[in-house]
């Protein structure tokens, strides 16, 4: 997918919710949780720290494409791979 970085297993779609580090961008993906008890659905989200190569530059609103890599950081594990649209 990208440059020299292998990347491998999951593909995840969301929303950059904050681009304020360097080259790191943090992505929210939004989901539903089934709960038994109530025959319900629950809102749920989860944050993914992704790098943001300066080749892509993804900002804050955009939708992007993210696949996992070996850890760039103690937090990064993901790799921007595609702006999918601004």
């Amino acid at each position: 997918f990208h440059g020299t970085l292998p990347v491998r297993g999951q593909v995840i779609t969301g929303k950059v919710v904050s681009d304020r580090m360097m080259e790191t961008v943090v992505v929210e993906r939004k989901y539903l949780h089934y709960v038994g008890k109530y025959n319900r659905y629950e809102k749920r989200n989860s944050r993914i720290h992704a790098h943001n190569p300066p080749c892509i530059n993804a900002k804050t609103g955009d939708i992007v494409k993210i696949a996992e890599c070996r850890p760039l950081s103690k937090t990064t594990k993901f790799v921007v791979v595609e702006v999918a649209r601004s």
